[in-house]
């Protein structure tokens, strides 16, 4: 295999445009960087378009590797000039895959029997993004959406904080906040809406019931014409004398209280003689 070592060839040229959202929304293609990326991006079937490689991470991961051209992926051997040149990190991990766009339409992420989605309104900052994304995929959650003013998911950072989990559960992109909401009612769904503006804690809502969490902004969280969409507006209890939390932690509870609340509710269903965890 013939090592790259122009960062100015075509091939390296047109990986690395994919780094900007016109271009990525123009070739519907996107960089997944780093070995468990790329792994999970394989494991999804037509996804992967291309992959590269330095000659230590083709040896390090010889098992992605060979998954790759088992899959007929074109695998490139990359110099380390080249690599450097096609991600967006201060140490490249050696392995860099070419994707095509993965999210699916808001009914088939949401549908009728989903227990627990996060919408995300006016969420910018990318690796707060992919952290929830990553949380709602620990959570079990159903989906995740990415509302019209929020970061693009496809963001290097944002795949990059999502270790992974962009390839696990269905993303929605650039829906209108008011109408991920409105279909999640319809779905069946109760919307809460995470904010300190609300009157009730986590500790006083039943959380057993198939939910729909609104996240805002990392700043200024959620402007009031959105809270006005939620059923209710609930805030994470503060016990000590923290000011509050940051969005990727504060969604992480909101998703664990309410995935905790459904499975053992679903489990005393199951086996009503189990006690309660």
């Amino acid at each position: 295999m013939a090592e790259l070592t122009n960062i100015k060839s075509p091939r390296v040229k047109a990986a690395r445009r994919l780094t900007k959202r016109a271009f990525r929304d123009r070739d519907r293609a996107f960089l997944a960087e780093g070995p468990q990326a790329v792994r999970e991006a394989l494991a999804l079937k037509d996804v992967t378009v291309e992959l590269f490689t330095t000659v230590e991470a083709e040896t390090r991961h010889a098992d992605i590797v060979a998954a790759a051209l088992a899959a007929g992926v074109p695998v490139h051997r990359a110099s380390g000039e080249v690599m450097s040149e096609l991600t967006q990190t201060v140490t490249p991990q050696g392995l860099l895959a070419v994707c095509r766009f993965v999210h699916v339409p808001l009914a088939e992420a949401v549908p009728r029997g989903a227990r627990l989605v996060a919408i995300l309104a006016h969420v910018r900052d990318p690796g707060n993004a992919g952290t929830v994304l990553r949380t709602a995929d620990a959570a079990g959650a159903d989906s995740v959406v990415f509302t019209d003013a929020s970061v693009d998911p496809y963001n290097g950072k944002c795949v990059r904080a999502s270790a992974g989990s962009l390839f696990h559960l269905p993303v929605v992109t650039g829906t209108p906040v008011a109408d991920a909401v409105r279909h999640a009612r319809e779905a069946g769904l109760r919307v809460l809406a995470a904010d300190g503006a609300g009157t009730r804690t986590l500790d006083e809502v039943a959380m057993d019931v198939p939910t729909a969490w609104l996240f805002g902004n990392e700043a200024w969280g959620l402007p009031p014409e959105l809270l006005a969409l939620a059923d209710e507006v609930v805030r994470v209890p503060i016990y000590g004398r923290a000011e509050s939390l940051n969005l990727a932690t504060a969604a992480a509870v909101c998703l664990y209280a309410s995935a905790r609340a459904q499975r053992q509710t679903l489990h005393s269903v199951e086996d009503p003689t189990t006690p309660a965890l």
